[in-house]
């Protein structure tokens, strides 16, 4: 196996000292730029590479960010995680992605190993088992700073980026009554999410501002799926005075409803208006194309990156916490649009 080259070949090479050529290679002020720019070149011819582990022992920084996410292969996450690498990548860092599978124990090592490599902060949307706030303290004391996003858990000191749930599901439903819609389901998810809980009361709130009952047996609790939107629909369409409309917290819920309905011949929206919430690709290629509310998940990322860049950048010691939260878009298509 071939010898790698060190800085002492290099040395050898140039006739300089060692100490000379880890200053040029730190981009040392004291050292000329006749002198850094020979010792580069050089570098490349003996095919040298900088230890990244050594430099960040020595600098305190290894210019490593960890993201971790439930899943990679969603639409909304993949996007956080291109807006959180369009801020990092020109700054010089690079992102370790994981990915937790909605199990907190995982998540947990997750974040372990994260620390252990020395990474210079954690970007995290907690999994949706991860209720207990005590689970993650003692790793939240770490030195480092830690951005929550998206699925947030509110910690002292703690940044968090999140969008406004709230008006999202406020929106959502306001614009089906105006459409006419007077018994409005809701499909909901795990409430111990508090984005959850937060598209939820917006949803209530709006019934209430209209003066329309809010019904307990219009509210269904489902998984994240095409299937038990499917199941979640099927019931409805079952109660002695089924909706007239679903607001969900959830496109692939809707999905779901949306098959189930067109499977009886129900007309949307001609006889019933539909609203998810994330503006996922397939929305708007569907027949009829989906209403949603827009997530901006690429701004999230953006300014996940941003909050961190600025308590690393100012080399902060006790974390200043910034809780920022994003505005949502009502994307109106077919689905709900009743009036003409």
């Amino acid at each position: 196996m071939k010898k790698k080259a060190t800085i002492y070949d290099i040395a050898k090479e140039l006739k300089i000292t060692a100490a000379t050529v880890s200053r040029a290679l730190n981009n040392n002020p004291k050292i000329s730029e006749k002198t850094r720019k020979l010792v580069l070149e050089t570098a490349t011819k003996l095919n040298y590479k900088q230890n990244r582990l050594a430099l960040a022992l020595k600098s305190g920084k290894s210019k490593n960010v960890g993201v971790v996410v439930p899943f990679i292969n969603k639409n909304f996450f993949a996007s956080v995680i291109r807006g959180i690498e369009d801020e990092l990548y020109p700054k010089g860092f690079h992102v370790i992605i994981s990915q937790t599978h909605e199990d907190k124990d995982r998540e947990k090592k997750i974040i372990q190993n994260l620390i252990n490599a020395q990474v210079d902060g954690i970007l995290l949307s907690t999994s949706f088992t991860n209720s207990n706030k005590e689970e993650l303290r003692k790793e939240l004391k770490k030195s480092i700073p830690f951005i929550f996003f998206d699925r947030v858990l509110k910690y002292e000191n703690i940044s968090t980026i999140t969008i406004n749930d709230y008006k999202g599901g406020f929106d959502a439903t306001e614009h089906l009554i105006k459409q006419g819609c007077k018994r409005i389901a809701h499909f909901s998810v795990n409430q111990d999410i508090i984005l959850y809980k937060n598209r939820f009361n917006g949803y209530k709130d709006a019934l209430k501002k209209h003066g329309l009952p809010f019904k307990n047996e219009y509210v269904i609790y489902l998984k994240s799926d095409m299937e038990a939107g499917k199941e979640a629909a099927k019931k409805l369409m079952k109660l002695p005075v089924p909706p007239d409309a679903i607001f969900s917290s959830t496109d692939n819920g809707i999905l779901g409803a949306v098959k189930y309905l067109q499977s009886k011949s129900i007309k949307i929206p001609e006889d019933f208006c539909v609203i998810g919430f994330s503006n996922e690709p397939f929305t708007q290629f569907l027949e009829p194309a989906i209403s949603s509310v827009d997530q901006s998940p690429v701004e999230m990322g953006k300014m996940a990156a941003q909050v961190f860049l600025e308590q690393i950048e100012n080399d902060q010691t006790i974390m200043v916490q910034k809780d920022v939260i994003l505005p949502t878009t009502l994307i109106v298509r077919k689905s709900s649009s009743k009036l003409k």
